[in-house]
Order: C-alpha cells, then structure tokens, then sequence
C-alpha cells in the first residue's frame, strides 16, 4: 500500500482530503463544510479553528475510509483557499480573532486611499496585482489596528500571520514550521515575484512586522513532517500550491500557453506564461504558478469572486434548488433565461472590472419570469464571466486560444459547459479527474518525495472525459454578451452611495 497521496485541499465553504495513488486514481475522497461568518454587509470571515479541525477530520476519516496508516502515505499535499489571512500567538498557536476571507471587502475605502495617493503603481510593479481588498496585505493590516494589543505583540514578535496553507502546516506540524510556497506569498501583496522575497518596501509600506512572515520554500520539497501524534507516525509535507495555481498543475497545463478554467466558490481563468512575468493591462493579474527547484513558472490570472457561490444563494439564500445538481435540471426546462440576466457581484466585481462597490443585480424581470429562468440566468452568469476574463487574457497574449480546460465543481454541470463553449465559441475540455486542484498539489508532494522523476511522468496519466464543441451562431453569441454587458454596466458602483 505504500505510495498514497494524501490532498489536503482547504476550501472556502469546505475542507476536503483526497488520497490518490500515483496514476490519479480516487481511493478515498471525504468533504466537511464549516461556518460562514457574515459580521456585516460585504465582510466574510472563517473560524481557523474550525477549518483546523475540520481538516484534520476528513483526512483521518479517508485515512481510516481506506485502512491506510502513516507508512502507507508517500506524502501529503496541501493546496488552500488563497489569501485569506490567518493571525495567531507563536506560543500557543491560538488565533486571536477570525480569519479574514479573500471575499470580504471590509478594505475598499483603505484600498482607495492608496490608489489616491499615487501607490498602486509601484505595488504592481513588484507583486503583479492590482491594488484591491481581495489581497492579504490591508487585511493583515486591519487585523493589527483593530484587534486590541495586536500591533505591540507584533512587534514584539508573539504573532505570527499566515495563509491558509501556512497555518495548516504549522498546526500539522506541531509548531515546528512556519512556511508557505510562492503561489500563495505571491497573493498577499508582500511578495515581489521578481526577487521571489518578502519585500522590505512592501512591508514598511504596510506597516507589518517583518518578524510575523513565513519563510517561503519551493512548491515542491520537503516542507517537515507531520507530528507523529496526529496520524499515528510522521508523514512528510512535500507539496504545497495555491488552490488555483494547483489546479494548473493538475490539469497539466506545464507549458507557456496552456490556460484552464476552475468553477469554484469563484471563478479563476489561469494561462501559463512560462518562465518570466508578464504585466497585464487588462485588469488581469500577474503572478506565480509554482517553483520546482530554482525553476518558477509564472501565470496570467482573471478572478471571478461569484461563481459557484451563485449556486449556493440559489439553495441556501433563495430555496429554489435542494442541491447543485437541481440547477442544471432547472436551467434545462426553458429554451432561453427569457432576456434575465443575473450578475453575482454579492461581494463586488473581479477582473477584468475591479470594482469593490459593485453590488449583485437580477435584471429582465416580466411577469412571465419563473424560477427556471432565474436558475438559468444564474448558470449563465458563470459562464458570461469566464467570457470577459478569457475575452482580456486573449488580447494580453496576442493570440486566439483554441481550447480551454475546466474543472471544479460546477465542471460536473453539462449544460453550464455547452453554454459557456457557446458564449465563447471554443472547445471546453473536461479531464477524466475534475478534482484537478486536489491532484496537483498531490502530485507537487510526489515530485517532492521523487514518486515522479519529472512532469512527462504526469503527461502521460492525464485523461479526457469529454469535449464540449460550440453549437451558438456568432448573432445570437453577440446578442448575448451585449445584454450582458448592458447588465453588467448597471452593478458599477451600486454600493458606493449606500
């Protein structure tokens, strides 16, 4: 039984651990959801504590699902939630108030107070992002001015802060780490990926402690070993990506060029752009893919914040479907959305618009809309917005892009994939193993242990599940994308004067 792969992969609505063996085959898969916290209008927040333990929960019961031990798992890998901040005691490792979520907003006017004074230049010039409360840097701020006494325990060096993948880590190991990989220190707005180090201007800038950051170490290697009272016996930690950087990895995507689709909580386009950055003037982002080695591999990126979480409001924030499976069946019973056009922008507007004071908006209404349409309108959403994010990434790259892999769990959803090969009039390709981000952090933990000699090995594992082919007319696709650009004009700065 040696060998195993055990993913660890953190989640924004739920904490998941896949084992894999070496050829991407499933052998065990357990998911937990945890708490949402929603303070106020626009903030998100998670219980750290929580995740821990539900991390830790589901990769026990897999371990067990499978009657696998500690010597029976090769290595572990982690891909997470990206930029979402973590602040806890170095002594006890307690968290001192709630993690602050990638999706929450609280940051915008701060956010907007620096852009007026002339700095987003020179942060993107050194970090590839836009200057957005989406990043980790004002949230870490944040928590230092507001929580009572954290800024003077910074200082003094008691805090310590991290990405999720970080404090999974720490807490695997007992304490004795403290790391991160350049996929996710590239998401905090701290990081240059020039130098591929913390950034002293940066820091100062932000006023954070330089003492509460991780160490950064490859995406593949050998970050510690788990302590020996969690799973019966030390396991090595050997892979660790961002959740859609893994994804990347998993679906292959190795060379400049290569782009995919993930259909998660958010929406995230992602193309390799080998080994050099390349600054984006389409409200894209630029950052790192993963470092192997000396070797790192940088990425365009188009974030979408709502896109499976649509399908969430619709089950728990509307009552119109049970599970995610209903929508497609719903979106199914009309021809068309007849002319309703949703747009998510619950927590604002990712690329290519970069506007936090967007506010969601159902548009279209006739006495004839029903609750079909309202569902096909919402899976329609996703897919309007992968448009715009693939419509910038094609003019930063110069060339048309044929093919488009997907994955996620919304990937599962056939007529969300026809439609969105529709709207885009290109090929979607669906891999065999949708559980792409799982995989590529299982096997970034393989090549860290040497299960694989190098990434050809992991070509030749990669399987098709199914091809989606465009069936839309060009009229009836212009049509389409011109009322959801008419909707989409409408959320602009909805909440600004509010």
């Amino acid at each position: 039984m040696s060998g195993y792969l055990l993913a660890l992969d953190q989640g924004t609505t739920s904490s998941r651990c896949i084992i894999f063996d070496r050829h991407g085959n499933i052998l065990s898969k357990v998911q937990r959801e945890f708490a949402q916290i929603f303070p106020q209008d626009g903030w998100v927040e998670h219980d750290a504590t929580e995740i821990w333990a539900s991390q830790m929960g589901v990769a026990v019961e897999a371990m067990l699902a499978l009657g696998a031990t500690a010597s029976d798992i090769a290595a572990i890998g982690i891909t997470n939630q990206r930029e979402t901040v973590v602040v806890w005691e170095r002594d006890t490792g307690k968290p001192i108030c709630n993690a602050i979520v990638w999706q929450c907003r609280r940051t915008a006017e701060r956010c907007e107070q620096m852009k007026a004074e002339g700095l987003e230049q020179e942060i993107r010039a050194k970090t590839g992002l836009l200057l957005d409360p989406y990043f980790s840097a004002t949230k870490l701020r944040w928590i230092l001015d507001h929580v009572e006494g954290a800024r003077a325990r910074a200082e003094r060096g008691e805090l310590l802060f991290g990405t999720i993948d970080t404090w999974l880590i720490y807490r695997l190991t007992g304490g004795k780490v403290h790391a991160t990989d350049p996929s996710n220190a590239a998401r905090t707005m701290l990081f240059n990926i020039h130098t591929m180090q913390w950034d002293e201007e940066l820091l100062r800038l932000f006023d954070i402690p330089s003492a509460m950051m991780p160490r950064v170490l490859p995406s593949a290697g050998l970050f510690g070993y788990t302590d020996a009272r969690l799973f019966g016996g030390e396991i090595p930690i050997a892979g660790v990506a961002g959740d859609q950087q893994a994804a990347l990895f998993g679906q292959c995507c190795f060379d400049a060029g290569d782009v995919k689709n993930t259909y998660g909580t958010g929406g995230f386009l992602l193309m390799n752009t080998g080994g050099r950055p390349i600054l984006s003037k389409q409200g894209l982002l630029t950052t790192v893919g993963w470092q192997i080695g000396d070797r790192v591999s940088y990425v365009t990126e188009g974030s979408v914040f709502v896109c499976g979480a649509v399908i969430q409001w619709l089950r728990d924030g509307l009552g119109l479907i049970k599970n995610a499976a209903d929508s497609e069946r719903m979106a199914s019973k009309v021809t068309d959305s007849a002319g309703v056009y949703l747009v998510p922008a619950f927590v604002g507007l990712g690329a290519p618009y970069w506007d936090a004071y967007a506010r969601g908006t159902l548009q279209g209404l006739t006495r004839a809309t029903n609750k079909y349409h309202i569902v096909r309108a919402a899976l329609e959403s996703m897919a309007y917005q992968t448009a715009d994010v693939l419509a910038a990434m094609q003019t930063e790259a110069g060339t048309p892009i044929s093919a488009l892999r997907v994955d996620g769990g919304a990937s599962a959803n056939n007529f969300l994939l026809q439609f969105q090969a529709d709207v885009l009039g290109k090929s979607l390709i669906r891999p065999a193993c949708v559980e792409t981000t799982a995989w590529g952090a299982a096997t970034l933990a393989g090549l860290g242990v040497g299960v694989y000699s190098d990434v050809d090995e992991l070509r030749r594992e990669w399987r098709i599940d199914r091809r989606f082919e465009a069936e839309m007319s060009e009229d009836e696709r212009t049509r389409l994308l011109a009322g959801w650009h008419r909707a989409v004009e409408r959320t602009l700065g909805w909440g600004k004067d509010f």
